[in-house]
C-alpha cells in the first residue's frame, strides 16, 4: 500500500524540483525526504528518482504516479470538506493568504463579518504575492488565498489547486497632472514599478512592451500608496489597479485603462465544499466597496 505523505512528498519533488526545496517548504530535513522517497520506491517496486550526483529527476513512472497522488490527495480535500460541513460549521484555524491592496480595502470587512457570524474560526492573514500561492496551498501553509492576474499575465493552471472568480478591478496609468492619457507617450518618462519577479512588475513591463517601448524603471515600489506618494512628487508614473487608488493625493491624475486584474479565492483541489473556505469567500464578496462588482 502507498503512503500518501510520500506520495505528498513526490508531488512536492515534482513541482519544487530538488529535494532541498522540498525540505524547506514542508520543514524536513533533506535526508528525511530522500529517506521517505526511498522507502516509496520500494513500495512502489519501480524506480522512481533517477539521481544524478546531487541531482535527481522524476522517471516517466513518477510523473504517472504524481498525477495519481493528485487525485487521491484532491479526494481527501473533499472527505475534510465533507466531514467539517458534517459539524456545527467553521470552526478552528483558516490560514488565509492576499495580497496587499486586498489586505487593505478587503479583508479587514471580511473578517469582521467571518468573527460576527462564526465564532469559533480563527482567520490567520499572511501576505503573499500570487505568484506563490499555490505552492503554499500544496504544502498546506495556506488554507485559501486570494490571488490575481493581469490582462497580460494570465495564471496558469496550477496541479491541485482550484479557484473560483470574484471581482474584477480596472487598471490606471497614474501621472503627475494633468498627463496623457495615452500609454504609449509615456516612453520617454521614469517609472514605479513592483519588485521584480511579482506579477504587478511583469504586468506594467509586458502592458508598455505592448504599445512599443521597454520602461525605463527609476524605483521598485509595491505599496501602492507609496507609488502615488511617488507620482506626486514627479518621480515617474505608474500603473496602478482599482483597489491601489482609494484615496488618490491631489497631485495624482487617474487616467483609466483598457486593462484589467482579475481577482479569485484559491484552494487546494476538493476544498471549494469545505465550510471555512466557502464563509471566506462569500464574506469577501459581501465587503467588496462600492463599484467593484463580483464576479
Amino acid at each position: 500500500m502507498l503512503d500518501v505523505r510520500r506520495l505528498r512528498l513526490l508531488r512536492e519533488l515534482a513541482h519544487r524540483g530538488t529535494i532541498a526545496a522540498v525540505a524547506e517548504a514542508l520543514s524536513f530535513s533533506p535526508s528525511a525526504v530522500s529517506q521517505q522517497l526511498t522507502v516509496l520506491e520500494r513500495e512502489s517496486g519501480v524506480p522512481l528518482l533517477e539521481r544524478t550526483g546531487r541531482r535527481v529527476a522524476l522517471t516517466p513512472a513518477a510523473h504517472r504516479l504524481v498525477a495519481h497522488a493528485e487525485a487521491v490527495l484532491a479526494r481527501l480535500e473533499l472527505a475534510a470538506a465533507e466531514l467539517a460541513d458534517a459539524r456545527q460549521g467553521p470552526a478552528g484555524p483558516l490560514r488565509i493568504g492576499t495580497f496587499p491592496s486586498a489586505a487593505r480595502v478587503v479583508i479587514p470587512a471580511a473578517l469582521s463579518a467571518l468573527a460576527a457570524r462564526y465564532p469559533g474560526l480563527e482567520p490567520l492573514v499572511a501576505e503573499v504575492d500570487p505568484a506563490g500561492v499555490a505552492d503554499l496551498l500544496r504544502a498546506g501553509e495556506l488554507d485559501v488565498a486570494l490571488v490575481h492576474d493581469y490582462d497580460f499575465v494570465p495564471s496558469p493552471p496550477e496541479p491541485g489547486v482550484q479557484s473560483e472568480p470574484l471581482f474584477a478591478e480596472a487598471m490606471y496609468l497614474a501621472t503627475p497632472p494633468p498627463g496623457s492619457t495615452d500609454l504609449a507617450e509615456r516612453r520617454d518618462d521614469p517609472w514605479i514599478m513592483a519588485t521584480h519577479g511579482t506579477l504587478c512588475h511583469a504586468m506594467a513591463v509586458r502592458a508598455c512592451q505592448a504599445v512599443g517601448f521597454t520602461p525605463r524603471i527609476r524605483h521598485r515600489v509595491d505599496d501602492f500608496a507609496t507609488v502615488l506618494a511617488l507620482v506626486a512628487v514627479g518621480q515617474g508614473v505608474a500603473l496602478v489597479p482599482e483597489l491601489g487608488v482609494v484615496d488618490p493625493p491631489a497631485a495624482v491624475a487617474l487616467h483609466r485603462l483598457a486593462m484589467s486584474r482579475r481577482t479569485a479565492v484559491a484552494f487546494r483541489e476538493g476544498a471549494a465544499g469545505h465550510p471555512a473556505v466557502a464563509a471566506f469567500a462569500a464574506a469577501v464578496r459581501e465587503a467588496l466597496p462600492p463599484g467593484l462588482q463580483p464576479s
